[in-house]
C-alpha cells in the first residue's frame, strides 16, 4: 500500500511539474493543479487558498466548489478551518467539518454538502503562503498516507509559488518579492538611510522540486550528507583542546548529532520516494522543523532549531552548488539584511561601505548594535522572521532607525516622505557644523562638557569633526567579540595605544570588558540564565575571571606609556565590587613599576552607575571614585523594571518622568557633596531635550554618539538653565507624571 501511495504521489508530482512547464497564465496553472490533485486523491473537492496580504486568505482556485467564489471568498488568518491551518501551520483533518471547532460556513462556495475536510498549510521556511484543501461528501478522516501525500504536494506548491508559477491578476496572484512591505522591529541605532538590499546569506532557490528517479536522488542526498559530515568533523578537529573552545565544540557536536540523525535521513528519503528532489526533501524537513520548534517556549529547543536551520542550509548549498558567494555585485548604497550576524563578519565590511543594517534577530545591546553605533548607521533588530525570505539582493529599501521601521520596495508616497526626512536631517547637520569649535555654554554662562562614545579606532576621526572634547566611553569588548580566541595582551596594548594616539591628548575613558547579557564571547561558554541582563555580566565576570581582567589592565597601563590613563568599571552594584576592581588596577600598576615599565603620568579610576543600588552606596564610595558615569541605558530599564528590548513596556516610561528626573538629581547632589565628577552616558544623553533637562538637574558632562554632539550643543547654547529648572520644578509641583509636556510648551515660547 505504501509503495502504491508513493507511486501515485510520484505520478501526481510529475503532472504538477509538467503543468509548471506549460506556457500558460498563473490562473490556468492553478485551475489545472486543483483538477489534478482532486483526480489523484479521488476527492470531490480540491481548493487552493493564497495570502493576498499578511492577514487575509483568498480562494484562488477550486475543483468542486462554485467557480463564482474564486477570488471572492476571503477569510482572516485564524478564521475558519482554512484560517486555522494557516495560522497554526498544522494540518486540520476533520471527518465532520461543519461540527468542528471554528468552522465557518461560506454559502457562496456551495460547500455545505461536503463533510470531510483536510487543510494542509503551504509554507516555505516559516513563510506562510497559503493552504491546500481537499473535501469529500463522505464523513471520514483522511489517512496518514493521504495527509503525507498532501504535505508533499504542498511543498511543491510552495516552491512553485516562490518561482512565480501562479502570477496573474489580483492581490493573491501578484508575483512574490514585488509588493511594498513594512517591517517593524526595535530601533538599535538611530538615523535614516535609503539604499538597496544586500543579503548576508542569499537563500537557496530550489528550481527542481520534483524528480523522476528516486534512487538517483537518494544517492545525491547521501553523497551530500557525507560531504556535510566530513566538513563538520573537520571543523571539530580544527578546534583545539583549549577550554575556551568548549562552547564552540558544543555547537559543532550538536551539528554532528543532527548530521548523523537516522530519523532526519529517513524522513528525507521518504520524501524523495514520494517524488521530491533531494533539495526539496531537505527544504520540506527544514520547513516542518520550523513549524514544530519555532514556537517552542524552551530556549534550548529554539537553539536546536537554529542549529538544524544552519545545517540544512549547508546541505542545500552542497546539493545546489549555490554558495553564499553568488557572484552578485554588491549594490550601490548597500543596506545589510540578515537573520543575525557576528561581529567578525560585520567588521569584514569597511567603515562607510554599509548605509544601514536590518536584522531579524539581535538586541539593542548586541555587538551588531555596538558596531552600528560606531559607524553611525541606522540599525533595526528583531525585524520579524520574514524579511530575509522576502527581500532580494538589490531591492529598494528605506531604513528608519529612529522608529525601528524598514520599508522594503516602498511606494512613491513613502519614498517622498522619507526623502523629506533625510533632507531635513542633512540640513540640520550643516547647521551644527558651524558649532564644532565653540564650547557648550548656556545663556546663563554654565559650561557643559560634551564627549563622544566609541568602540573602534575607525571612529576616532569623528572626535575632531564632532566638536566633542574627548571620548567619554571607549567600549573595549569589540576587540574580544570580533575574535575566535582570547586576544593577546600585546595586541590589546597596541590597539589601546593607537586609540590614545588618535585622541591626540584629549581624554579617553576606557571601560573595561563589558560582556554577558546579549554580548557573548564566541570562545566563552554561554551561561543558561533566566534573565541574562540581571545575571553574570560585566564586573561580575571580571572579578570571577581575574586573569582576563588583569591581562586587560596590564594592556591599558602599557598602552598609556607615560600618558594619562582613565579606566572605568562597568555594572558596579555595590561598593565592595568597585573597591576590589580598583585594587586590581592599583596592584597591576605596582607590578609594572617593579618590572621597570613606564607608568601612566596620571591615573583616574571610575565606575559606571547603572544600578539604582550603587546610587545609595556609602559616602566613602563617592569619595573613592575619581569620577562616575551614569549608564542611562541600563539604569532606566532597572529603575522602571521595563526591559528595553520589550516594545510593549519600554515606550511606556518617559525619560522625563518626574521620579526618574528626581533620581538623577539625587545622584548629581551626592556627587556634588564629595566633589566627584559625574557625567551621563547613553542614548538619552544624545537627545537634546533630555540632555537639557539633565543639565537643569545638575549634570555638567555628557557622552553620546558623535552625530549627537552638534544637536545637543546647539540647544544648550540657546537656553538658560535656571529657566528650564523653574519649568521642571513647576511641573513637578503640579503632580504630572512627566515634565515633557511642560518643557515642550516652554520650548515653543522660546522659538516663537
Amino acid at each position: 500500500m505504501a509503495e502504491q501511495t508513493e507511486s501515485e504521489s510520484r505520478k501526481l508530482l510529475g503532472r504538477l511539474r509538467d503543468t509548471l512547464a506549460e506556457d500558460t497564465a498563473g490562473q490556468a496553472r492553478l485551475d489545472r493543479i486543483v483538477e489534478l490533485i482532486s483526480s489523484s486523491m479521488r476527492t470531490e473537492v480540491c481548493s487552493i487558498y493564497l495570502f493576498r496580504d499578511a492577514e487575509t486568505l483568498e480562494l484562488c482556485a477550486t475543483e468542486g466548489l462554485n467557480q463564482e467564489a474564486v477570488h471572492q471568498t476571503r477569510m482572516k488568518l485564524g478564521e475558519g478551518l482554512v484560517g486555522r491551518a494557516a495560522r497554526d501551520g498544522q494540518v486540520v483533518n476533520e471527518a465532520d467539518a461543519p461540527s468542528a471547532r471554528g468552522f465557518r460556513y461560506m454559502p457562496e462556495t456551495g460547500e455545505e454538502v461536503f463533510s470531510s475536510f483536510c487543510g494542509v498549510p503551504i509554507n516555505r521556511l516559516g513563510d506562510k503562503l497559503g493552504v491546500l484543501v481537499v473535501q469529500s461528501r463522505e464523513a471520514r478522516a483522511f489517512s496518514d498516507d493521504e495527509v503525507y501525500a498532501l504535505e508533499v504536494v504542498a511543498m511543491v506548491l510552495a516552491e512553485m509559488t516562490e518561482l512565480g508559477a501562479f502570477v496573474g491578476e489580483g492581490e493573491a496572484l501578484r508575483a512574490r518579492h514585488t509588493n511594498p512591505m513594512l517591517f517593524r522591529g526595535v530601533a538599535g541605532q538611530e538615523g535614516v538611510a535609503e539604499g538597496n538590499v544586500w543579503l548576508h546569506e542569499p537563500r537557496v532557490v530550489v528550481t527542481n522540486p520534483v524528480a523522476d528517479d528516486p534512487e538517483a536522488e537518494t544517492k545525491r542526498l547521501n553523497d551530500a550528507v557525507g560531504q556535510l559530515r566530513v566538513s563538520v568533523d573537520d571543523m571539530l578537529k580544527s578546534v583545539s583542546n583549549d577550554p575556551v573552545d568548549k562552547d564552540q565544540r558544543d555547537v559543532l557536536e550538536a551539528f554532528r548529532m543532527f548530521a548523523n540523525s537516522r530519523s532526519w535521513m529517513r524522513r528525507m528519503e521518504e520524501d524523495i520516494a514520494a517524488g521530491l528532489s533531494a533539495e526539496a526533501a531537505v527544504e520540506k524537513e527544514q520547513s516542518m522543523a520550523r513549524t514544530r520548534l519555532g514556537k517552542a517556549p524552551d530556549p534550548y529547543l529554539r537553539e536546536r532549531l537554529q542549529d538544524l536551520d544552519d545545517l540544512s542550509n549547508r546541505l542545500l548549498r552542497i546539493l545546489t552548488g549555490q554558495g553564499s558567494e553568488t557572484g552578485a555585485d554588491i549594490p550601490e548604497n548597500p543596506i545589510l539584511v540578515a537573520r543575525t550576524i557576528g561581529p567578525a563578519e560585520l567588521l569584514d565590511f569597511e567603515r562607510g561601505s554599509l548605509k544601514g543594517i536590518v536584522l531579524e534577530q539581535g538586541s539593542v545591546g548586541s555587538h551588531a548594535a555596538i558596531v552600528a553605533r560606531a559607524w553611525a548607521i541606522p540599525l533595526i533588530v528583531n525585524a520579524g522572521d520574514q524579511i530575509t525570505s522576502e527581500a532580494l539582493n538589490g531591492d529598494h529599501i528605506m531604513v528608519d532607525g529612529d522608529q525601528g521601521i524598514a520599508h522594503l520596495r516602498p511606494d512613491e508616497t513613502v519614498v517622498g516622505a522619507f526623502r523629506d526626512k533625510i533632507a531635513m536631517q542633512a540640513k540640520a547637520q550643516e547647521r551644527y557644523a558651524g558649532l564644532i569649535e565653540l564650547p557648550a555654554v548656556t545663556q546663563d554662562g554654565t559650561k557643559i562638557d560634551l564627549f563622544m562614545n566609541a568602540g573602534l579606532i575607525a571612529e576616532l576621526p569623528s572626535l575632531k569633526n564632532s566638536g566633542a572634547e574627548g571620548v567619554g566611553l571607549f567600549r573595549t569588548e569589540l576587540q574580544f567579540l570580533a575574535r575566535n580566541t582570547v586576544p593577546k595582551r600585546s595586541e590589546l596594548a597596541a590597539i589601546y595605544s593607537r586609540v590614545l594616539d588618535a585622541a591626540d591628548g584629549k581624554r579617553v575613558v576606557f571601560r573595561t570588558l563589558d560582556i554577558g547579557s546579549d554580548k557573548v564571547l564566541p570562545y566563552m561558554k554561554r551561561e543558561d540564565e533566566p534573565n541574562p541582563a540581571l545575571g553574570w555580566r560585566a564586573i561580575r565576570v571580571g572579578l570571577d575571571k581575574v586573569g582576563v581582567m588583569r591581562m586587560q589592565l596590564q594592556a591599558l597601563i602599557r598602552a598609556a606609556n607615560g600618558r594619562a590613563l582613565t579606566v572605568m568599571f562597568p555594572f558596579v552594584a555595590q561598593f565592595d565590587e568597585f573597591r576590589a576592581a580598583r585594587q586590581h588596577l592599583l596592584d597591576e600598576i605596582e607590578r609594572e613599576r617593579r618590572l621597570g615599565h613606564t607608568l601612566p603620568e596620571k591615573v583616574e579610576i571610575g565606575t559606571m552607575l547603572e544600578t539604582p543600588s550603587i546610587a545609595f552606596a556609602p559616602r566613602q564610595f563617592f569619595e573613592m571614585a575619581d569620577f562616575i558615569s551614569i549608564g542611562g541605558n541600563d539604569l532606566k530599564q532597572f529603575f522602571f523594571a521595563a526591559d528595553r528590548e520589550n516594545e510593549r513596556v519600554r515606550r511606556r516610561y518617559d525619560t522625563l518622568n518626574v521620579s526618574y528626573l528626581t533620581f538623577i538629581e539625587q545622584i548629581a547632589n551626592r556627587c556634588a557633596e564629595t566633589g566627584t565628577p559625574v557625567s551621563f552616558c547613553g542614548e538619552d544623553a544624545g537627545r537634546p531635550i533630555e540632555a537639557m533637562c539633565f543639565a537643569a538637574m545638575g549634570l555638567r558632562s555628557f557622552s553620546m554618539r558623535p552625530a549627537s554632539v552638534g544637536p545637543v550643543k546647539h540647544l544648550l547654547r540657546r537656553i538658560d538653565l535656571a529657566e528650564v529648572r523653574a519649568v521642571i520644578d513647576r511641573a513637578r509641583e503640579s503632580g504630572v507624571q512627566s515634565v515633557r509636556g511642560d518643557v515642550m510648551d516652554w520650548m515653543r515660547t522660546q522659538s516663537s
